[in-house]
């Protein structure tokens, strides 16, 4: 899949113009997507030297993408006449989604299983409902003592 990846609040925290703390996982979880054959495209609303020093700290940490705020590295914004700011992805992972970003563990097993956010509010409440009827079955000695 070709996924597009925020950088401020999703990558580092939001520290705008200057690049916050990485937020925990994410760089490796990246990695671990790029690794399993994923493209992955930085989009941000960083521009010029900004942008720059975003793909420079991922850069650093052994991270690089595809492109950044390009469908493709060699897309000539200039005198592209169908040049869009929108990319072209099967994927979006943002810290401004519905629901906002989920722990980029729970981002992982998503893409590698090809599970949508439904499908693991399902698995939720399966698990919620299992544990509750295990629970009723339980005397009260047994819920206090284990």
């Amino acid at each position: 899949m070709n996924i597009a990846i925020d950088f401020d609040g999703t990558i580092v925290e939001h520290k705008y113009p200057d690049i916050g703390k990485e937020i925990p996982f994410a760089i490796e979880t990246l990695k671990k997507i790029q690794n399993d054959g994923h493209r992955l495209i930085l989009w941000s609303c960083r521009t010029g030297d900004l942008l720059q020093e975003a793909v420079d700290f991922c850069k650093e940490r052994g991270l690089e993408f595809y492109a950044a705020n390009l469908d493709f590295p060699e897309e000539d914004t200039e005198n592209n006449l169908s040049y869009s700011r929108k990319l072209k992805v099967d994927m979006f992972i943002d810290d401004r989604n519905l629901g906002g970003l989920p722990d980029w563990g729970t981002i992982y097993q998503m893409i590698k299983n090809k599970l949508t956010y439904h499908d693991l509010v399902d698995h939720y409440e399966e698990d919620a409902e299992a544990a509750a009827q295990y629970n009723k079955k339980k005397s009260f000695l047994q819920k206090i003592f284990g």
